[in-house]
């Protein structure tokens, strides 16, 4: 054999073995296999939980489901009730649909503004095996058909604020009991959804599957999400986004992609802003060996908040409510303010972690001054509170109760009763041609503060 055709002979050989060696090994390695059953075989429903509307606009609406292995998910979706005019929609974005064994995450786009949709959910079951060897195994639909109203000018102007639930699930039951007795439009969750979440199956159940009897809670009601200082601790909660979606790429500008959590809503009369604060401890501290980057985080939506705030649609609305995690304000000298350097610590504050955000404060609240913000939502604190408009600044501030039941621990592990602690449910609405804030605590059932606003000047 001449050297030449020995050559190409032995690499084609080669070639081969390699090809064979590497097919097992997919078939020995892949995760995908564990999902290769016949749908008879199948240990389970496929749909885990009830679907979760998130992230909505005017145009747009987030859905997003657990799974319980390899899965390509939909979302039907249409104006007539028996869906015969439904459009499908598929998980992930262009190119490629997502698989995921842990949740489908499906953005609906080109919707109408202020428009009622009716939607149902389904998966179906894929064995993967390699680039080269995929199918499906079979389909599960949810029976329920749900519903759901895009924001816009003509929506109505109804808003709800929860923070601070922190996995607990009797104040969790008490807040949503309060916020589906109230039916607003959609719901602000303001931060500290969680503890730290070291794992994708924590998020669900905090999310999807809470340990509550009203697991379809997000079903109808669209949620907004502005993250608190422990919604960014631990493995899983560093890529939030895997089970609380963004907005797709071209829903926002190219500049922006980070920005995800930020929101700019029009909903009736009333302008939606969402910011984060992100983490309640400087990048310095450490505790958290240099592995956080809050500072060019704030300071990168700035930028952003200045264009929302130009929007016709945002600026046009008669009345402007901002909503963050830690507070922008506190009258308090002994509460930390944020920014202490290098490690939060000063013997002239209660706390070695902010229990307000002055960077934040100098950087957002002279736009939202300048745009005649009325009022700005907070949470953190774990105890209501409520500032009202001084010749400081022109915006009232709420701080949003947390999640103990009126009673506080102490170190020892004792029980010590508190009334000031509570959960509270913020409601926000247009009455009388101005806007009406009312504070509920959810313990009691009882409104325990209401507030009107005038519109603003433009």
């Amino acid at each position: 054999m001449k050297r030449r055709d020995f050559l190409k002979s032995s690499a084609i050989l080669v070639a081969a073995a390699s090809t064979s060696e590497m097919a097992h090994a997919a078939e020995v390695l892949d995760p995908g296999k564990a999902n290769s059953q016949d749908p008879e075989e199948a240990e389970g429903p496929l749909i885990t939980s009830a679907p979760m509307l998130q992230n909505y606009a005017e145009t747009s609406v987030g859905v997003a489901f657990g799974v319980s292995a390899m899965a390509n998910g939909y979302v039907l979706v249409g104006e007539k009730e028996d869906l015969s005019d439904a459009r499908k929609f598929l998980c992930g974005g262009y190119r490629m649909t997502e698989i995921s064994d842990k949740v489908i995450q499906v953005r609906v786009t080109g919707l109408k503004p202020a428009t009622k949709y009716y939607y149902r959910i389904g998966a179906d079951r894929i064995s993967y095996l390699g680039g080269y060897k995929m199918k499906i195994l079979g389909n599960e639909e949810d029976t329920r058909t749900y519903h759901f109203t895009t924001a816009g000018k003509k929506s109505k102007a109804h808003f709800c604020v929860i923070n601070d639930t922190h996995a607990k699930w009797e104040p969790f039951r008490l807040v949503l009991d309060t916020v589906a007795a109230l039916s607003p439009s959609c719901v602000i969750w303001n931060g500290d959804a969680s503890n730290t979440s070291e794992d994708v199956e924590t998020q669900k159940m905090i999310f999807l599957n809470p340990k509550i009897e009203r697991t379809d809670y997000a079903s109808e009601t669209p949620y907004l999400f502005c993250p608190g200082n422990h919604d960014s601790r631990g493995m899983a909660n560093r890529h939030l986004e895997k089970v609380w979606m963004f907005r797709q790429p071209e829903e926002r500008d190219s500049r922006d992609w980070d920005l995800g959590r930020n929101f700019a809503v029009r909903m009736g009369d009333i302008a939606l802003i969402g910011l984060d604060t992100a983490e309640d401890k400087l990048d310095t501290n450490p505790r958290f060996a240099g592995l956080f980057t809050s500072g060019p985080y704030r300071e990168a939506q700035v930028a952003w908040l200045r264009d929302a705030l130009r929007k016709p649609e945002i600026k046009e609305a008669p009345y402007l409510v901002a909503f963050c995690h830690i507070p922008l304000f506190d009258p308090s000298p002994t509460a930390n303010p944020g920014d202490v350097a290098p490690d939060d610590t000063d013997p002239r504050y209660k706390t070695d972690f902010a229990a307000w955000q002055r960077t934040c404060a100098r950087l957002w609240t002279p736009l939202l001054e300048e745009a005649g913000c009325q009022v700005i939502i907070t949470a953190h604190q774990h105890r209501y509170r409520y500032d009202a408009p001084d010749a400081t600044r022109s915006w009232a501030h709420i701080v949003g109760g947390g999640p103990s039941l009126g009673y506080t621990v102490t170190k020892e592990g004792e029980k010590k009763d508190d009334p000031a602690h509570f959960p509270t449910v913020i409601e926000g609405s247009v009455h009388r041609r101005k806007l009406r804030i009312k504070v509920h605590n959810a313990l009691t059932g009882k409104v325990i503060d209401t507030f009107d606003y005038a519109p603003r000047k433009k």
